[in-house]
């Protein structure tokens, strides 16, 4: 009954005829698309609840503030939870490829970043200043170790149980639904932030952001995955070094991570809105549920189409959506500049956040689509591992630089992500298609 209930209902999101499209994965896989499609579906809404609830641009720096941890710590915790969590990836490739059933490696990723993150709501509660500051840091390492375990896997299996031209769609739905809660939520916590918000308001956050990963940690088990044949000849690539090699190699890689760090704008940008917000609104306790609930009026409503488009060219999304949030810091600037009157509105910041929101919903379909659609099996294990290593490299370089850049002024680095955006645009208009190409393998 649950499998021909998820059979029609697949059919129905998907725009299926008779013949079901399985376009990249093979035959025993297709026969389990629909329930694979939602049992990730719901699994990945989950976790991305989980992020927004403990996101370290809003509610994990709002919680280290309310611990009085000091600032320099503050500053710590976006560039060590996305870059720790992309590179040490090329070296868990290596485990992940010998594994023939890789959805376990995603379960134990899981269960551990919902205990790194309820570590961090019981440190919150019984610490403060320094020594609370530095475990957050111990366990946000912890955190980001899990999640690389969980990002090199994850987008193996989607690649081995979902079709091509249904995993940006998967992806846009998963965005969506996720952002229905996101923004329940987001109105829970502008409604109850005026009165309630102490730092057990924050660390209930924490801990129902916590029980996410674990409750999808239960569902994902339940994922129909195949064996991925593994290969054991003299020419594997089985080293860090032979890993990296491939972007000397591979143009087509090589050209992928250019436009993906280019990309980057739409991320890094997020925390210097969110502090001009801070520093211009005189009253800022609606400020973090207005916030969220930007975002979540993102997803809602740009998830689907992104996924659609992504499905049809992935690079012409990221070309997009990165451009969307190029004008958007573009204009942002202007106003903080030339015009004082306007900003200290408290309005302009959540609708320059949801701006920025649907952009980077965008951008984040669009570069995960390409990068499962260029490749299969184990090379696309390498593609992604080798991509997120540099790239959370990347990151640290642009983090460091972005706060060397705000001593002069916040709104100047806003200006120059803006303009890293705009190269990241058409960087990625001049990569190739990959939806049309085959290789229908895993």
């Amino acid at each position: 009954m649950l499998t021909s209930t998820f059979n029609k209902l697949y059919d129905y999101l998907n725009n299926e005829s008779e013949d079901r499209v399985c376009k990249g994965i093979t035959d025993e896989a297709c026969n389990h698309v629909a329930s694979n499609f939602f049992t990730i579906l719901f699994t990945h809404t989950f976790t991305k609840l989980g992020d927004t609830l403990s996101n370290p641009k809003t509610v994990l720096t709002w919680l280290m503030n309310y611990v009085n941890a000091p600032v320099f710590l503050i500053s710590l915790i976006v560039p060590i939870r996305e870059s720790g969590a992309l590179i040490p990836q090329v070296a868990i490739s290596n485990y992940v490829k010998k594994k023939p059933i890789r959805k376990y490696i995603w379960v134990v990723g899981s269960i551990i970043q919902g205990v790194a993150i309820a570590a961090i709501g019981l440190v919150s509660l019984h610490f403060d200043k320094k020594v609370a500051g530095w475990l957050i840091i111990v366990c946000l390492i912890i955190f980001s170790l899990a999640r690389s375990l969980a990002s090199v896997s994850s987008k193996d299996i989607k690649g081995k149980t979902i079709p091509k031209t249904r995993r940006g769609r998967l992806g846009g739905y998963t965005s969506s639904f996720s952002g229905i809660l996101v923004l329940i939520s987001g109105l829970y916590i502008t409604y109850t932030s005026k009165t309630t918000e102490n730092i057990q308001f924050y660390t209930n956050l924490i801990f129902f952001a916590a029980s996410m990963w674990i409750i999808a940690s239960v569902i994902y088990a339940s994922v129909k995955e195949f064996p991925t044949p593994i290969e054991n000849e003299a020419g594997e690539q089985n080293s860090i070094a032979d890993n990296l090699k491939l972007l000397k190699d591979d143009k087509h890689l090589r050209d992928f991570v250019i436009a993906r760090s280019l990309l980057l704008c739409s991320a890094l940008s997020a925390p210097f809105y969110v502090t001009v917000a801070q520093n211009s609104v005189k009253d800022t306790s609606y400020l973090l549920g207005l916030l969220i609930i930007s975002n979540g009026l993102a997803s809602i409503v740009s998830s689907p189409y992104w996924g659609k488009l992504a499905d049809k060219s992935s690079k012409n999304t990221m070309a997009y959506a990165v451009t969307i949030a190029s004008l958007c810091g573009l204009i942002l600037f202007l106003i903080i500049t030339f015009a004082g009157d306007f900003k200290t509105q408290l309005w302009l910041y959540p609708i320059a956040f949801f701006v920025l929101g649907v952009a980077h919903s965008g951008v984040r379909q669009g570069r995960k689509t390409y990068i499962i659609d260029m490749a299969s099996g184990n090379e696309r294990t390498n593609y992604v591992s080798v991509s997120n290593t540099i790239i959370g490299l990347i990151l640290l370089v642009t983090g460091g630089l972005s706060a060397v850049l705000s001593l002069v002024s916040v709104e100047s680095v806003i200006l120059a992500l803006s303009i890293i955006g705009l190269l990241g645009a058409v960087k990625s208009y001049r990569l190739p298609n990959v939806e049309k190409t085959t290789g229908d393998t895993n």
